[in-house]
């Protein structure tokens, strides 16, 4: 038989308890994502990033990690555009806090990003490159406007841009790397110029250059490399 004292030292002790608050759980880290800057291809510009970007968006990318760089298309790929590249990147980086960023280029965008990567210290700062339908070993298409044009010589095959890019290693450094390629693509000759050593190379079937752009399979394939 309790004694009164002992009835209300119970009570208070069980209001103690109910009071004490649940022990939390260890709340699931979130992976943030890389910064993520997109090169568009030849005669092209930012604006055709515009679904990929939604589908990015939908999939918890915020706006202010999505970055569509724009460039002159018919300047040296070398020389010229992949030192704007690598002066973009830092910017990018210094906005966002960022040590790395991801990389996604089609077409002559990606012999840019290459560059930067291979010869322009990319491989410090870049995490993942993908590349959509980039004529990386050169595309006999560009011979079309090669007389008048640096950008087309340098998608040439053979081209001073296109050996150096794949002399030695083609995927250098500790970046991943992805490309996509369509068999049926009318920009890109031989197909298989776009595929590369040591990269994760997935073909995307009967697609026709820019659609590569737009193509929802492609799209959830991209999303999923750059969360690898």
């Amino acid at each position: 038989m309790l004694t009164p004292r002992q009835k209300l030292l119970a009570l208070l002790t069980l209001c103690l308890a109910l009071l004490a608050p649940l022990p939390a759980h260890a709340a699931t880290p979130v992976r943030p994502h890389n910064p993520v800057v997109f090169i568009h291809g030849y005669n092209a510009d930012p604006g055709v990033w515009g679904g990929l970007r939604e589908d990015m968006r939908a999939a918890g990318y915020a706006d202010s990690e999505l970055f569509s760089w724009g460039y002159d298309t018919h300047q040296s790929v070398n020389e010229v555009v992949a030192g704007q590249l690598g002066a973009y990147v830092d910017q990018v980086r210094r906005q966002t806090g960022a040590a790395k960023v991801d990389i996604v280029a089609h077409s002559l965008g990606s012999l840019v990003g290459r560059w930067y990567v291979k010869f322009g210290g990319g491989t410090a700062t870049v995490d993942h490159w993908v590349s959509l339908a980039g004529p990386n070993h050169g595309t006999s298409t560009a011979w079309a406007c090669a007389l008048w044009d640096q950008a087309c010589r340098d998608m040439t095959p053979g081209s001073y841009v296109v050996k150096n890019l794949n002399a030695g290693d083609e995927t250098p450094g500790a970046v991943k790397y992805a490309t996509f390629w369509s068999n049926c693509d009318e920009v890109v000759n031989p197909d298989d110029s776009v595929p590369l050593t040591g990269a994760a190379n997935t073909p995307v079937g009967c697609l026709k250059h820019n659609d590569l752009l737009g193509d929802d399979a492609t799209s959830a394939a991209v999303r999923a490399f750059l969360a690898s």
